[in-house]
């Protein structure tokens, strides 16, 4: 306490006991007690009125001095950051201090800790010295496991400041000058792709990785050697020349990756050229090269982008998805690795270990794909040159047991994600428009050979049967898709109608899928020409395959039918996560597997009107009437239950070069189906052949 404070308080004391022995005196006089008393008693009460206000004082002084918090949370936010430029420091200087930070912590980049002050501690016996617990979290990966630990640093106060005395070892325990810390990731088992019967879609597969040893050449015939491999390969031989030339003195350069059983490629002839090595090794593959590529996507070494953009989660050399759905739910297939922290001294190398976590094996992605019947589409469009797509959907589910794209699409999923004219497929959300404007499949309407509007001349397809002219039923016209008809009752579809039609039979209805899907499009107003070219499926009318199969899915449920591919991981149960992850073990080694879980189809939106059971009643009655009277004859004689059908042309390019896209559909009991290709003649004459023998392999 100041001088000055103490002689102050001394007045304050001596004038209140100036006032107390008056008052006393007074008390005196009257006879309340006798002058001897009256004397020890103002001698107490001065002693008392000392000792009180003395303890006030120091108290007060006491109060004024800063506690060690705010120095201790300065530290914290210091080492948080690597800013030292608050905090006052003994032993070291702002800058060495940040130095050793950086010395430290730079092995774990681009991870940063979380300090907080956990808790500061002073004594009796010690009020300017203070020790400071401060706690650390480093969130390592994705896990709800962190890695955290505590430290002290210790504070003593000078002159009424705090300072820290500084020590390597408040950055974390035991550390001393010159070690640094750094993370060993061990890596996590990706997970396979499985079915829901659990049988495996993509899983490790023996592979040859192919290319030129550089080891085995003398540099000048190593340009030739890489020359020779291109083109036993198909490959662009300056293209792998200058890699080859690139890379260095001892470097293998893989030119291809080809499944050791993969009878296109001639392993023992490959191995005898000049330099090439032939190297072992195992990638997560589906069955066959073709198998939903389009759709699985790749596997391999992750790319720089897909490495800056992870966040550190993701290190070069690591196995990651590259497109499709392995890229779209590598997360989740490629677990989370271990890791192994250790502090390592600079001078002797010795290391010791401050934190360690197991991998986390990653989750099986589970599809509603029948690897059977999809290896089977796939082979139905083999020869398929232009683009081609086979769709198959359980509609009582939405699973989408298969979702083949032909060879022609290079590379693209025609099957999900193309946009074509669905032509005459269409007819059935227009046939659902009429119907809800009063007619029925018996009403009477006029199929001329030709209507003119707007100036524009719409005609049946070339060989439209005579007989099917002129007055016939709704039903007769679907079932030989006679294009007059159709546009002829126009006024009783507006092209709103039209659209809401389409939308609850789920075209151009964008929904949640849990997959990258395009599910169609319908204009929503149009007049003239462009309406009467709805009415047929064309104009300005398109949908993929999927969405054309979903039509069909959903006039055999008789309500709206949302595709599904992916069984949500989220929406599974652990056991049926481990049931999928044991049937892929089990399915290898022969062992009989039961059934994963699944997870109901996600609901979706749809503006128009929901579809009745009397509609789809009389949908599927005209439909059949396409298989009994019209241009699905060939399926008439398909075993088991009744086939119905739907073909479809919608003609596209210029007046000069008009040429067709074609499409078959059908529902087969608890199976609807899609099939399209992108240029043929009629869709009964090019994809019903395709359609029918897809529906015998189902039966079979």
């Amino acid at each position: 306490m100041a001088r000055g404070s103490t002689v102050a308080s001394s007045r304050v004391v001596r004038s209140r006991m100036a006032r107390g022995v008056a008052g006393t005196r007074g008390s005196a006089e009257s006879g309340a007690t006798n002058g001897r008393a009256g004397t020890g008693w103002r001698r107490a009460t001065r002693v008392a009125l000392v000792a009180a206000l003395a303890v006030t004082a120091l108290a007060a002084c006491t109060a004024s001095k800063p506690g060690p918090e705010g120095t201790a949370k300065a530290l914290a936010a210091a080492i948080s950051t690597g800013d030292f430029a608050t905090v006052t420091l003994t032993g070291a200087t702002a800058t060495e201090a940040a130095a050793e930070r950086t010395t430290a912590f730079d092995g774990l980049k681009p991870w940063q800790p979380r300090v907080v002050v956990k808790d500061v501690a002073t004594t009796k016996d010690a009020p300017d010295a203070a020790t400071a617990t401060l706690a650390f979290t480093w969130d390592v990966d994705a896990s709800d496991t962190d890695w955290t630990y505590t430290t002290t640093a210790r504070l003593a106060r000078v002159e009424d400041a705090w300072q820290v005395a500084w020590n390597p070892f408040v950055l974390a325990p035991d550390l001393v000058a010159g070690e640094a810390l750094s993370a060993q990731r061990i890596p996590a088992q990706r997970a396979g792709v499985v079915s829901e019967s659990g049988a495996p879609i993509v899983t490790d597969r023996d592979v040859m990785r192919v290319g030129v040893d550089k080891t085995r050449l003398d540099a000048s015939a190593q340009d030739a050697a890489a020359r020779a491999l291109a083109q036993a390969l198909g490959m662009d031989g300056d293209a792998y020349a200058a890699r080859v030339a690139a890379a260095g003195a001892k470097a293998f350069i893989e030119a291809l990756v080809v499944r050791s059983n993969d009878s296109s490629y001639d392993l023992t002839a490959l191995q005898k050229l000049a330099g090439v090595n032939l190297v072992k090794d195992s990638l997560p593959l589906a069955p066959t090269r073709r198998f939903a590529r389009p759709i699985l996507g790749t596997v391999g070494a992750a790319t720089a982008e897909i490495i800056d953009a992870s966040n550190g989660a993701i290190k070069a050399g690591d196995l990651t998805g590259l497109s499709g759905l392995q890229r779209e739910f590598d997360a989740q297939l490629r677990g989370l690795p271990g890791l192994t922290v250790a502090a390592t001294s600079a001078i002797s190398g010795a290391a010791r270990e401050l934190f360690h976590s197991d991998p986390t094996v990653g989750t099986p992605l589970v599809l509603t794909l029948d690897p059977t019947l999809q290896d089977v589409a796939e082979g139905i469009l083999a020869d398929v040159v232009p683009a081609s797509a086979i769709v198959a959907i359980r509609p009582s589910s939405g699973d989408v047991l298969v979702a083949a794209s032909g060879p022609g699409g290079d590379g693209l999923s025609t099957a999900t994600m193309g946009k074509y004219a669905p032509g005459s497929t269409f007819k059935l959300a227009t046939a659902l428009a009429l119907l809800r404007s009063g007619v029925t499949p018996d009403t009477t309407v006029t199929c001329p050979d030709s209507v003119t509007v707007d100036g524009r001349k719409f005609s049946n397809y070339p060989g439209y049967p005579t007989n099917r002219m002129g007055e016939i039923t709704l039903r007769s016209a679907l079932a030989n898709s006679c294009n007059t008809a159709f546009i002829g009752a126009r006024d009783a579809a507006p092209q709103a109608a039209l659209a809401d039609a389409a939308a609850s039979l789920g075209l151009g209805v964008s929904g949640t899928t849990g997959f990258p899907a395009y599910l169609g499009s319908v204009p929503a107003t149009a007049d003239g020409t462009d309406h009467a070219a709805s009415m047929i499926g064309q104009g300005r009318v398109e949908a993929s395959p999927l969405a054309m199969a979903r039509v069909a899915a959903s006039i055999a449920q008789g309500s709206l039918v949302t595709p599904r591919l992916v069984v949500p991981a989220a929406d599974a149960t652990a056991a049926s996560v481990s049931a999928a992850s044991d049937a892929a073990t089990n399915v290898a080694t022969g062992v009989a597997t039961g059934n994963a879980t699944t997870a109901a189809p996600e609901p979706t939106s749809v503006p128009g009107a929901p579809l009745t059971a009397a509609e789809a009643s009389a949908l599927r009655d005209m439909m059949r009437a396409v298989v009994t009277e019209g241009s699905g004859a060939l399926l008439l004689d398909v075993p088991g239950a009744p086939v119905l059908a739907k073909s479809g042309t919608a003609q596209f390019g210029t007046d000069g070069d008009l040429r067709n896209h074609v499409w078959m559909l059908a529902i087969q009991g608890d199976l609807a189906v899609a099939v399209f290709v992108g240029e043929g003649d009629f869709g009964s004459t090019t994809s019903g052949p395709l359609l029918k023998r897809f529906l015998l392999a189902a039966a079979s």
